[in-house]
């Protein structure tokens, strides 16, 4: 069943992906009835949209449009149709922009072909303008969304759960368990983490899932030392000292006391981490070993165009603005989520 997801082919494609979908949403929904249940995170989520409801739109926009772009099946395209085979795997993005693919460069709203001024197959209908493969830019800009919220996302599925392992374990048992967690961290910590990620994704490849989990192997350090340090202060405190003197187990008491006054910072982390880690895939799309399909691919891949006369320039821009409101949402939205979880600003007004 691995080496399945891992095969590169069509049905093995469609699979992973809608898998991939399938755990986020089960988490979200997780997420949301756990928040629906509690009248204190119940009263913080409100707080929140209360003072960043424009933010949160915006991702939710992104994420709507990820979701289009992550529902995958096999079939329903007819032969010849942009080149692309009835037995390929696509989206309902891929679906809606079916036949607009034209021979290389147009402008914004153009009629012909930026070169050899051509006629286009359709004329005046690719707002901003098609590449150099001649895909229309809004359907690649909407492609990249699903990438950005795919790397954000499961990647810090991947890094917050290795984060409170290890971070839980070595702050309440200490001693040698402490130290042989400090030490891995130090071991990661002092390598380059560039060259650690390009290692990785060689030896696991190219695919989305695998440029995942290398970012999320290499970027758990930083959370596994706030968690240790909030765990070492916890295990302290009067309500553990009675679960233990009770007979509670490690397990329980970490489970149940730990865990739950780290909630807090999990949330914090998951959203500030998002942004790092969408940040670091442009970086290694930037140096050629990036996921296909992302907004820095986009960006690596039309660096060159803009030394052209005259510049062409909307293959960068598009990729360039996503990103950065993307970030910029989801920014702001931590913002807001740590002064309303911080006990010390609960009270301020935004």
């Amino acid at each position: 069943m691995t080496a399945f997801l891992f095969a590169d082919t069509p049905v093995a494609d469609a699979w992973r992906s809608d898998l991939i979908v399938g755990v986020i949403l089960l988490f979200g929904i997780f997420v949301g009835v756990a928040v629906r249940k509690n009248a204190i995170w119940r009263a913080a989520a409100g707080e929140l949209f209360r003072r960043r409801w424009l933010s949160i739109l915006v991702v939710g926009l992104y994420s709507i449009v990820a979701l289009c772009d992550s529902i995958v099946w096999v079939g329903g395209a007819e032969q010849g149709e942009d080149q692309v085979a009835v037995h390929e795997a696509r989206s309902l993005v891929d679906r809606a922009f079916s036949g607009m693919k034209e021979k290389s460069y147009s402008a914004p709203l153009a009629q012909q072909e930026f070169y050899d001024e051509s006629p286009l197959k359709n004329p005046g209908a690719h707002l901003l303008g098609t590449d150099v493969l001649g895909e229309d830019i809004v359907y690649v800009t909407l492609k990249g969304a699903r990438v950005a919220l795919l790397i954000g996302g499961l990647t810090s599925l991947i890094t917050i759960p290795l984060a409170l392992i290890f971070g839980i374990a070595a702050g309440y048992f200490g001693r040698w368990v402490d130290d042989i967690v400090f030490l891995g961290m130090s071991i990661l910590a002092s390598m380059p983490g560039i060259l650690l990620l390009i290692v990785l994704i060689f030896a696991l490849g190219r695919s989305t899932l695998s440029v995942c989990v290398a970012l999320g192997v290499t970027s758990w350090v930083g959370f596994c030392r706030l968690a240790r340090g909030e765990t070492m202060k916890l295990r302290e405190m009067d309500y553990v000292a009675a679960a233990r003197s009770l007979g509670a187990s490690h397990w329980q008491i970490m489970v149940r006391h730990i865990l739950p006054n780290l909630a807090h910072l999990v949330v914090i982390t998951f959203v500030l981490l998002f942004s790092g880690l969408v940040l670091a895939e442009a970086t290694l799309a930037w140096l050629g070993i990036g996921v296909d399909g992302s907004w820095g691919q986009m960006i690596a891949a039309a660096k060159d165009e803009l030394s052209r006369e005259p510049v062409v320039w909307w293959n960068i821009a598009p990729a360039g603005v996503a990103l950065f409101v993307l970030l910029l949402g989801v920014n702001l939205v931590g913002d807001a989520l740590r002064d309303v979880l911080d006990p010390r600003t609960l009270g301020e007004k935004s």
